[in-house]
């Protein structure tokens, strides 16, 4: 009875742990070891500023989530050893942000690997992704882009303008 009841725990636990691999932009596999507990507490408590979800999870649920979703096999080579997850369900960037700065910062953990949107990507280009600008800064650059041009012409006219309006009142 208490072994039925054990399976029917993990079953539910790899139903949610598949239901936040299916809705996460962007998951990071993270090798904790080494960190202490005020580090830990201080790394959760960043993520959760961010809106990122740190969980530590037994990699076999995780597999079995994985391997129920689809991911490629390639995944499934992260989750050797003590392996936390960083979701992020509204910025892919953000917990691959932060993970890099802890590495930087305690020198004694690693990340693993991951997926960006359903995509596995290895340790690399996990951190070529923490290079990148925040999306607030992509947007603003995007949109500095945009209005270049139109600027550009806004102050042609204005000067074509001004001539002519500086011609006219002469005249």
């Amino acid at each position: 009875m208490a072994n039925i009841k054990n399976i029917e725990m993990k079953a539910e636990q790899v139903a949610v742990v598949q239901e936040k691999l299916q809705k996460a932009q962007s998951v990071v596999v993270f090798d904790y070891r080494g960190l202490t507990v005020a580090q830990v507490t201080e790394l959760r408590a960043e993520m959760r500023k961010q809106g990122v979800e740190y969980l530590v999870l037994k990699n076999a649920i995780v597999e079995r989530a994985a391997a129920a979703d689809g991911v490629d096999e390639q995944f499934l080579s992260y989750l050797k050893g003590p392996s936390a997850f960083a979701f992020s369900y509204e910025d892919a960037v953000a917990p691959a942000k932060i993970l890099k700065e802890s590495v930087k910062k305690y020198k004694k953990c690693e990340i693993k690997g991951g997926l960006i949107n359903g995509v596995v990507s290895d340790a690399t280009a996990m951190n070529t992704l923490a290079d990148l600008p925040s999306r607030e800064v992509l947007i603003a650059r995007l949109l500095g882009s945009m209005m270049s041009p139109i600027s550009g012409l806004a102050i042609a006219l204005d000067q074509v303008a001004k001539k002519n309006g500086g011609a006219a009142a002469e005249a």
